[in-house]
């Protein structure tokens, strides 16, 4: 049998030496256009930074490496150009010589990937993309030859924001311009405000729903015009002596598209279960293809490096006659910002909201390890769960230490279909350096099982400034009095926790009460206490600290949005 292989990396590689490890005999040939088979894509910007030192070290194969160990034809500068499936046979350019030559298949693997979308193409040495080894060797020898002292990165998604990062530990003064009202799409807002107020705290400028509209060269710099969507901002000129576009990826998919195989209207080529296109011959792997979201069954295009690795063993396993199911994309993934990680999976908020679902969702904030022992850090945890069964369709974590493994852990529960009952039983490894005895992970689905079983009702951030402040409810706040003065929400009185049993003759039990504390916690304990003195009780998910850190934000963020923006966005929240 003959197998060819449209590109590497990821998709390509990881199906080449599945392929190799199941069939001995197979000839085998992998089509890369560029001069690397596999390369880690996800280390790029941390070359440019410089906390990985040697180039050599993202290199995870080399053709003759390669070679040697699986017996893979590796044909590096080699563009396939034309596939004719009725033929079986594709047509290939030689980019060191220009000759073309035709090559019969068997089988055939596409892992083209996907390309970086430029929104403002403009010729200039000072504009980037970081897509592969070249682009980001380029990167490195201008800011070693040129020494820019600023740059602009446009696009706030994961690539944007390490760049962003990696250009600050260059020595650079770093600007993020980004569409929407955010960085990481797949975050919620209120938990990417911890972002946020983090990066502009090590120095990187934020401009939230700014648009490029156009790049203009001078001699030595470049001349970017904003556009922004906000109230009463007209455009605004930005000056930099470079940037780098992180604005998003397409399908590379013209190659499938040409030979008439089933693509959407982004441009995902069209695969099923088993990674075959529309031809039975054919199969699609990596960023290039459609997927079904794990959790919704949506069809959706996620470029992630994990995917990709399945999908090319999965192809492999099925060409070679081992039946091998794809089973959809939940989407994990973590992220380093500077000392801050965040990390999501399954669906967030802004998803359900949009899918119509029936989901509700919890804030709780734990320790990374036991308090007492030292170097505990805090971390944010948001879980959007379905309100009748407590199924966990997502979550989103943000802090510092023993953030990867809560996320995992999340998951693991995602793909296996567990709910807020099974958090609470699970049994993870504790020791006071690692953990708590009760696991941030238990934390989350001690509280949402509460909700689910009325012990506890919540009211969240976005409702707060809704809440009328006319003496028709009662706003209480039972931190003590210290944080209080510290800082407290306008209108919440003041009547600590410890005291809270002997002063419920100040409280009238024919109004509602809305509690907030710090995070939450100590509302449940009063919560619990006035439900079960007669009175009708909320709890503010997540307390003081998430609604401070998102007015925080709004407040400081150049790109915030105006008084009125929040006020809607608030209304529209509290609607849901």
């Amino acid at each position: 049998m003959k197998i060819l292989i449209i590109g590497g990396v990821a998709g390509g590689a990881s199906a080449a030496a599945r392929l190799r490890r199941l069939d001995e005999n197979a000839e085998i040939i992998l089509f890369e256009r560029g001069g690397y088979i596999s390369f880690a894509n996800c280390g790029l910007p941390y070359y440019i930074g410089g906390a990985i030192r040697d180039k050599e070290a993202l290199l995870l194969q080399t053709p003759e490496r390669f070679n040697a160990r699986f017996n893979v034809d590796v044909r590096i500068h080699s563009e396939v150009t034309v596939i004719d499936k009725d033929a079986k046979n594709v047509t290939v350019r030689n980019l060191s010589t220009g000759a073309f030559y035709v090559e019969r298949y068997d089988k055939l693997i596409l892992s083209p990937g996907a390309e970086p979308f430029v929104p403002f193409p403009i010729e200039s040495e000072r504009v980037f993309t970081l897509r592969n080894m070249s682009d980001t060797f380029k990167i490195k020898q201008f800011i070693t030859a040129e020494k820019p002292q600023s740059a602009v990165v446009v696009g706030g998604g994961y690539i944007g924001v390490e760049m962003a990062e990696n250009l600050c530990e260059a020595g650079l003064d770093v600007t993020i311009v980004e569409m929407a009202d955010q960085v990481i799409a797949p975050l919620d807002y209120d938990m990417a405000c911890d972002l946020h107020l983090h990066m502009m705290q090590k120095g990187v400028k934020l401009m939230l729903s700014e648009v490029v509209q156009n790049v203009t060269a001078e001699e030595r710099s470049l001349v970017l015009r904003l556009g922004s969507d906000r109230m009463n901002q007209g455009q605004r000129l930005l000056r930099t002596d470079m940037l780098i576009t992180a604005v998003g990826v397409r399908p590379e998919s013209s190659l499938a598209k040409d030979a008439g195989l089933d693509v959407n209207q982004r441009g995902g080529i069209l695969v099923d279960q088993y990674m075959r296109t529309s031809d039975e011959n054919i199969y699609a792997v990596g960023d290039a293809v459609e997927v079904a979201d794990f959790v919704t069954g949506q069809k959706s295009l996620i470029p992630l490096a994990g995917p990709a690795n399945k999908q090319g063993r999965i192809a492999a396993d099925n060409i070679c006659g081992r039946l091998s199911q794809y089973k959809g994309t939940q989407g994990s993934a973590i992220l380093k910002v500077f000392d801050m990680t965040a990390a999501s999976t399954g669906i967030n908020e802004k998803t359900a909201r949009r899918l119509g679902l029936n989901y509700d969702k919890s804030y709780t904030y734990s320790a990374s390890h036991a308090g007492y022992y030292p170097g505990a850090s805090s971390m944010s945890v948001k879980i959007v769960y379905e309100k009748d069964s407590g199924k966990i369709l997502g979550g989103q974590i943000v802090g510092f230490e023993g953030v990867d493994k809560r996320c995992d852990v999340l998951a693991t529960a995602i793909r296996a279909g567990m709910t807020a009952a099974d958090l609470t039983g699970l049994e993870l490894c504790y020791a006071p350096p690692y953990s708590s005895a009760k696991d941030p992970v238990n934390m989350a689905g001690y509280v949402i099982e509460n909700l689910l079983t009325g012990t506890l009702k919540n009211f969240h951030w976005h409702d707060v400034d809704t809440l009328p402040r006319d003496g028709s409810v009662i706003l209480l706040d039972i931190r003590t009095p210290f944080e209080y003065r510290n800082g407290h929400i306008e209108g919440f009185i003041n009547i600590p926790l410890d005291e809270l049993r002997g002063r419920l003759s100040e409280l009238d039990k024919t109004k509602i009460i809305y509690v907030t504390c710090q995070v939450g916690l100590r509302g449940y304990i009063g919560a619990r206490i006035l439900e079960q003195r007669g009175f009708d009780v909320y709890n503010l998910s997540g307390g003081y600290r998430l609604y401070q850190s998102i007015q925080a934000q709004m407040a400081e963020t150049e790109g915030s949005l105006m008084p009125e923006s929040k006020m809607a966005l608030a209304r529209e929240m509290s609607s849901l």
